[in-house]
């Protein structure tokens, strides 16, 4: 037991070591160009994206070290392909004719027409890794996809919350935190290391997570909760990831965070006034 405890803590050391390490790398290197890599946040400043590919490395790479063997491969593979299409979409979705596509409303009127929006590659390569991920966790066809579809609501939950600085990444040190222990928790030991060592920079709002990085944290927490439990387990699961992103089409979870005390309080911890 104390030696899974400091097995534990040491990917959780590494993952708050490694992301940062790769941030730097990645902010000195600029790949594609600075320009490819800067948003203005909601405060309308200039932050840099490039945080959320250093997530995705990290989380994957700290993820498959700390999983069971048969989790590892899956893992890693779902984090790092739920990232690439999220960074495809900060990317491409930047372009004029992409940027009034949002939300599943969005992208579906879009198909409609005829038109294939970044926003739908990335939602059906979340889902299809999430699908191909899921096999490790059951076997039954139906089950798969209910598991699957955990994973990529996951993952986009947490692209949902990634509108404040530091709101997705504490979400999932919430979410990482509450699953780290148990039979498959060191799976998630390093990518909350990971989140941990990025919040600061995210809090002084120089760095922002984007689809790239929201997405692939999202997909790692998302396989440790299709894990944690059985069919029902998933199911019940499912339905409130359903229920809430119905609910983001309907309602700003801004607003509902700004308005209920504790949340708000929460949500502005470490933040710049």
């Amino acid at each position: 037991m104390v030696t899974e405890v400091l097995r534990r803590a040491a990917l959780a050391a590494a993952g708050a070591a490694t992301a940062p390490a790769i941030y730097r790398v990645l902010h000195r290197w600029q790949p594609g160009g600075a320009t490819l890599w800067k948003r203005t946040n909601h405060r309308g400043e200039t932050v840099s994206l490039l945080s959320g590919p250093a997530l995705a490395l990290a989380a994957a790479g700290t993820a498959a070290a700390g999983a069971p063997t048969g989790l590892a491969a899956a893992a890693a593979g779902a984090t790092l392909a739920s990232g690439a299409v999220g960074v495809y979409d900060d990317i491409v979705g930047q372009r004029p004719d992409q940027k009034a596509d949002k939300g599943f409303r969005g992208h579906l009127g879009a198909l409609r027409e005829g038109r294939v929006t970044s926003g739908l590659v990335k939602i059906g390569g979340v889902g299809l890794a999430g699908v191909l991920a899921a096999g490790v966790v059951t076997r039954r066809p139906l089950d798969r996809l209910v598991a699957g579809g955990v994973i990529a609501g996951t993952a986009n939950l947490l692209n949902l919350l990634d509108l404040r600085p530091g709101r997705a990444l504490k979400a999932a040190l919430l979410v990482g935190g509450c699953t780290i222990g148990g039979r498959n928790g060191a799976l998630v030991a390093g990518p909350v290391g990971a989140c941990a060592g990025l919040l600061p920079d995210d809090l002084a709002e120089r760095t922002m997570l984007g689809d790239g990085g929201a997405n692939a944290i999202g997909a790692v927490l998302g396989l440790r909760l299709a894990a944690a439990g059985g069919p029902a387990w998933r199911a019940g699961l499912l339905g409130v990831l359903a229920g809430l992103t119905l609910a983001s089409e309907k309602v700003s979870f801004t607003r509902i965070i700004e308005s209920t005390p504790l949340l708000r309080e929460v949500d502005a911890l470490g933040r710049r006034a």
